[in-house]
């Protein structure tokens, strides 16, 4: 492979801002996995954001890039993997497995699309140093005759229209807007364009923490959300304290610390069976295939916290939640599912329409 940009190249990034910026290019914010895709004739690399190569997991997209993709190109995109007309997470990171024959069967059960939604090099010239727009222009006319599973993302530069997609794409499993400066150029591994992501609240059962990796303080909270069989599931973790903060948690949360997970609702976590009908700390990793056995330390649950969220993937949080307060207010049985807002249904091929978004395809 012999391009004017060579892998690994780390992509451009976003950092967070609180509203739609204006005078700006505005893309939908995928929830996948970020991948710049590398095509010289034969040879085609999928690089991950961390630069490891994604190739072997997507045979269906490897097909895909050779059959039209413009000979020689470097692109940067999002591989995602829609299931009931939204995105869904989970069955793209089952495709990160050591058995080509399973990374196979999955390219069969449930393909994988590449979102393109940059051009870093086209022919013998890169790109790197060109403006935002002019990619854009030049992405558009080098994807011209995309066909499934292969899209352009839409891309807009009115601010109004990239507020009403904020709005409504959620329900496709989209997490926000992202904004990109017109004259830009592409600044790999810099956070220069903005994301905007959806905020919510929910009221949490802290079950039990882990470690921080420094020592023994409080690394993450686990939390629990009870189901309408009355279960608790283990729906995430929040994590983000200061060192300060993460002592004084080990402290304040000695009183509930329990001896073992015995008795606790999350005490068959070890049993490999157990996490196919609940959610439970340590479940299986996509990602090793094998299971985590960090420890926990398991706490009655008696004590709940305010956490803020961005969005759901199926039955938990889709990221780390940020802590907000705690609540002795609540009832920790009263912290159900219930409370959770569900966003308008959308779908995405809507989305993903070569005649723009169709305003008649929620529900």
């Amino acid at each position: 492979m012999d391009l004017p940009v060579m892998p690994p190249v780390k992509p451009m990034l976003a950092r967070p801002v609180a509203k739609i910026p204006p005078g700006m290019l505005y893309e939908a914010k995928w929830d996948g996995f970020r991948a710049i895709v590398y095509r010289d004739g034969a040879e085609v690399v999928v690089g991950s954001r961390t630069g490891k190569p994604l190739t072997r997991y997507f045979p269906e997209l490897v097909e895909a890039f050779l059959a039209q993709l413009p000979e020689r190109c470097v692109m940067d995109g999002e591989i995602v993997i829609a299931h009931d007309g939204r995105l869904d997470f989970d069955q793209l990171t089952e495709r990160i497995h050591p058995a080509d024959s399973r990374v196979r069967l999955l390219a069969e059960r449930t393909p994988a699309r590449f979102i393109a939604f940059d051009l870093l090099a086209l022919g013998e010239e890169s790109l790197l140093a060109t403006r935002q727009d002019e990619r854009r222009a030049a992405l558009v006319e080098a994807l011209g005759g995309a066909v499934p599973p292969l899209h352009v993302a839409p891309a807009t530069t009115d601010a109004e229209l990239a507020q009403e997609w904020f709005e409504r794409f959620e329900g496709a499993g989209l997490d926000g807007v992202v904004a990109k400066p017109l004259d830009e150029p592409y600044r790999p591994d810099a956070r220069v364009m903005y994301k905007i992501k959806h905020s919510r609240t929910a009221d949490c059962v802290v079950a039990g923490y882990r470690h921080h990796k420094s020592g023994p303080v409080v690394g993450s909270l686990l939390l629990g959300l009870y189901d309408a069989a009355g279960r608790l599931q283990h729906v995430g973790v929040c994590a983000a304290f200061p060192m300060r903060r993460r002592r004084e948690l080990v402290e304040e949360l000695e009183p509930l610390r329990m001896a073992s997970p015995a008795g606790h609702p999350w005490g068959a976590w070890m049993d490999e069976a157990a996490h196919e009908s609940a959610r439970l700390p340590g479940a299986p990793s996509r990602w090793s295939g094998a299971k985590d056995l960090a420890v926990w330390v398991p706490l009655r649950c008696e004590r709940v916290c305010e956490v803020a969220y961005d969005h759901m993937q199926g039955d938990r949080f889709r990221h780390t939640t940020q802590f907000r307060r705690w609540r002795p207010d609540r009832d920790p049985r009263g912290c159900t599912y219930a409370q959770l807002e569900e966003p308008v249904s959308y779908d995405l091929d809507a989305v993903l329409s070569p005649d723009g978004p169709d305003p008649s395809a929620s529900s």
